[in-house]
């Protein structure tokens, strides 16, 4: 998959095209729908199969106190769609030069000029343009005048009568049900970051743990343990996750994230590593001493190695 950052690395013969614009935050099963549909499209006509997407969600530039967390950060997102068999990715930077363009000049400048798309597949509910102006209705009589045809594309609706989205998976995550999240993205929820030195209080209870970095990228669910896997430099772990504060410690920052590997002793400080979370444990308790907290971890251990089925060596 070819990733683009800017309009300028596009080369001027790369189209014709098909295409389609979006967030796709999490690349969840809806995203997942319109890409596969995308690509069918694109590989009966043949067309390049083409993504549009924002380094930001638009929100953090026109109204910045209502963006929500992404659930994916840039280059997990890039990793994500590299997965689904797309010819390329356009990263749009989404600034106050993007937000002011018209729908029109939105359209030839980036769908006509960039890209020469034939075809451009779009919900009922997308909008583009200077303050949303432009929508499916006007995209197609645009694309009467340029030269490309608009396909509307239906919402994936797994179950309770309601269409995939990253709002709902946000929802979810903040109430530590990523098993029902994992449902809808299709692929386990994770956050990325650079494994940083802590307070090794976890060491010092016989459970040493990967501290990702407060600058990790993608959305950490509710507070409590979790049965997940941690991966670096392409090896795979089985590991117990805490998500939260520690509360039977005073002075610990908000929403760490930190990975007990199982049957593991590697360094791992300043090392990139992703973290996915499988199955929610239970919840953040405060113990009243340290003897009930460690016997509580060798019993979250022990309920770990049931839901990943690793053995105890």
């Amino acid at each position: 998959m070819r990733v683009f950052r800017d309009l300028t690395e596009v080369p001027l013969d790369f189209g014709p095209s098909a295409v389609t614009i979006g967030k796709f935050d999490g690349v969840h099963a809806g995203h997942r729908g319109v890409i596969a549909g995308l690509r069918g499209i694109a590989e009966e006509r043949g067309l390049r199969s083409v993504v549009v997407t924002f380094d930001r969600h638009p929100l953090h530039v026109i109204a910045p106190g209502q963006a929500p967390t992404a659930l994916t950060g840039i280059d997990q997102k890039l990793d994500l769609l590299a997965e689904t068999g797309i010819d390329a990715v356009l990263v749009l930077t989404f600034d106050r030069l993007l937000s002011a363009l018209e729908p029109e000049s939105f359209v030839r400048a980036i769908l006509c000029a960039t890209l020469d798309a034939k075809v451009v597949l779009a919900g009922d509910d997308f909008r583009y343009g200077h303050r949303g102006a432009g929508d499916v209705a006007s995209l197609t009589e645009q694309g009467k005048v340029e030269g490309f045809e608009v396909v509307a594309i239906d919402d994936v609706m797994p179950r309770e009568g309601r269409r995939a989205s990253s709002t709902w998976i946000r929802e979810l995550l903040a109430d530590g049900r990523v098993d029902a999240a994992a449902d809808l993205l299709g692929h386990y929820p994770s956050v990325r970051g650079t494994v940083v030195h802590g307070a090794k209080r976890g060491r010092e209870l016989g459970f040493p743990t990967a501290n990702l970095s407060p600058e990790s990228t993608g959305y950490i669910p509710a507070d409590g343990v979790y049965a997940g896997w941690l991966t670096s430099e392409g090896e795979r772990y089985a590991a117990a996750i805490s998500v939260g504060n520690n509360p039977t410690f005073d002075g610990v920052p908000q929403k760490q994230v930190e990975a007990f590997l199982l049957d593991q002793d590697i360094d791992l400080y300043d090392r990139e590593v992703e973290v996915c979370f499988v199955e929610r444990v239970r919840g953040m308790v405060a113990y009243a001493g340290i003897d009930p907290l460690i016997a509580q971890m060798h019993d979250d251990v022990v309920r770990v190695r049931e839901i990943l089925d690793v053995p105890a060596p």
